[in-house]
Parts: structure tokens; sequence; C-alpha cells
């Protein structure tokens, strides 16, 4: 991956996002022997795991990771999972999360699978040409917190808050007779496959779809020929990736997760770990206390050059299982 320098010494912690949609027998089953997998190979993260497939973001050393990968592609069987993967000095996860849900992302409305396929895949290389076509509608499927981060030029901004509105957007706003050929992106692809299936079953024609997603396109088109401005929103504590896939200049509120700006951070409404100006106003005292108590704990734990929570925490089985932690 051209983004990533040759050795990973200066970022050790090999970030995967991942996903299939594919028919899972037996769920549960699967959650455990995932869960022990990670933990043996002291990998952070979160997988979700549905009847429809499954989907995650994890983290450790690249080693670890491989093997990880190795043992589920076996586990799982073809055709490949759609792997993204990214760099960290720092581990972008404090736990290790493996979860059962209805859906591997959350669309709210039954009857929409993209196990068959749906939509058009596009190459990061075609992309530029598509949506600069007039005819084409260009549409970003992620929350609008994401999109204030960073965009592709013209795309138009659902204005949603999660993605179970996409739904109410399109119906109230967008029309099969009129948006004859659509273009969406998202991060990874995830959220595209579903919004592709929900529009070519709500009557749309031609819909297409970012291969990969933007973490893709990041990774194959040099920033000279890139049509995307600003930054990518991701979830995990790097908060937003640059064009090089580096992390870039936003942190992340601690209390909402939502991304936070230098110039947020000179508002009298930003306080380190417990509120930033978009969340301050909904969170009551008693939640600013919570936070406030959460902030000082990490930072008492990070003087004594300890971990609070994460891959290297006591918290962990596996690094308990391996014993006490070396003088």
């Amino acid at each position: 991956m051209s983004a990533c320098p040759s050795d990973h010494a200066s970022a050790p912690y090999r970030i995967c996002a991942f996903y299939r949609f594919m028919r899972l027998d037996d769920p549960d089953g699967l959650q455990t022997a995932i869960r022990s997998r990670l933990l043996e190979g002291r990998m952070c993260g979160t997988v979700l795991l549905a009847c429809e497939g499954i989907n995650g973001t994890v983290a450790g050393l690249e080693g670890d990771t491989r093997k990880f990968f190795r043992w589920l592609q076996d586990r799982l069987g073809p055709p490949a999972l759609n792997v993204r993967e990214s760099w960290s000095g720092h581990a972008p996860f404090k736990r290790t999360r493996v979860k059962l849900k209805k859906e591997i992302v959350t669309l709210g409305i039954d009857g929409i699978s993209p196990i068959e396929g749906a939509g058009t895949h596009v190459k990061p290389e075609d992309w530029d040409a598509l949506i600069e076509d007039p005819d084409v509608l260009l549409i970003d499927v992620r929350n609008e917190y994401e999109i204030e981060v960073g965009r592709f030029r013209n795309a138009i901004s659902p204005g949603t808050a999660s993605f179970r509105e996409f739904p109410e957007y399109a119906a109230s706003r967008l029309d099969p007779a009129r948006h004859r050929k659509i273009a969406m992106y998202c991060t990874g692809g995830i959220r595209c496959e579903k919004a592709a299936a929900f529009l070519e079953k709500s009557g749309f024609g031609e819909v297409f779809q970012l291969q990969g997603g933007i973490l893709h396109y990041l990774e194959k088109i040099p920033a000279n020929r890139s049509s995307w401005e600003g930054e990518c929103f991701v979830f995990d504590e790097r908060t937003a990736l640059n064009e090089t896939l580096d992390p870039g200049q936003y942190d992340q509120c601690h209390a909402c997760r939502r991304p936070v700006s230098e110039a947020d951070k000179q508002d009298v409404k930003y306080i380190r770990g417990v509120s930033c100006p978009k969340c301050h106003d909904q969170k009551s005292d008693r939640d600013r206390m919570r936070y406030a108590e959460r902030e000082r704990q990490t930072r008492l734990a990070d003087l004594r050059g300890d971990v609070h929570i994460g891959p290297g925490s006591r918290a962990n089985p596996a690094v308990r299982k391996a014993g006490p932690k070396p003088d």
C-alpha cells in the first residue's frame, strides 16, 4: 500500500476495516471463535455478526492481524473478505467486542439484502470520470458529522444523523424518474452496499458505488489527481485520516465521539474528555461528572505508564493469562 512506509517501526499497528455480506448459519459459534482469536492475538476493535454477514474494524501488530485474517478467511471460505488496511503508531481501540446484531450495518428495513450483489462497483481509478458526468447525482451516504470533516467535490449530503435515516431521505428527496444515475460512496463501502440494494428495490435504474469506499480511493489515487477534499472520519481514536491515510488534524470528543477541530477546542464548551460545543448542552451535570472522572483515571494511568483499558490492560483476559506485567 503506497500510503504506508516500507517498514512499520513507527506505525506498528495494522488497522483492518473489513466486511462481507454472506449467509451465516451459526453466528453464535462464530462469535465465540472470533473473540477467542482476537484476545489470543491481543487485538482490539469491534466485530459485528448477523445472519446477513460480518462487519468490523480490528487492530493489532502486523503478524497477529495477518494470522487472524488467514484463520477467518479459512473459516468463512471463498470469496475473499473486503479488507482495507491502514497503520498507526498507537492502538486505536481500547476494547475487544464481538457482537450479535440483526444487521451488520443498520438500515432498519426488512428484506434489503446485498448478498447477491447490488449496484455497480466502480474502481477508484474510474471514479472521478463517473462523478464528473453532469447526469450523475453524487450522494455521500455517511452521517452529517462525518461529511463535515471531508467529502468529494460536489457531493450531496443527505443531512442524516444515522444510516437509519437514509430511506426517509431517499423517499422524500430522490425520484427514479429524474435521478436516473446515482453514484454513492462511504468510508469503506459497506453502507453503500445496503443503500444500493435499497435504491434498486425502490425502482432506481443505474446505481453506482465506489469500490472499497473512501479508504480505497485514498490508497489508490495520488493527492495531485484526487477530487477528495478534507479528511476522512474513521470510527477509532485516530478520528480522521488525511490524503496519505495518516492521522489528520482532528481529535475526538470522548463524550459524544464526534470530531473536534482546533477551533472547537477554543470554545468555552470544550473540556477535554468531558464535552465539546456539539454535545455540551445535550449532557447533564451528572454525565459531565462521570466523563470527568473517566478522564482523570485515564490521565493517572498515563502518568503511571500503565494502560487504563485496551490491548495491554489487565482487563484483557489474554494479558491476565500471560501473567504479571514485566518491570
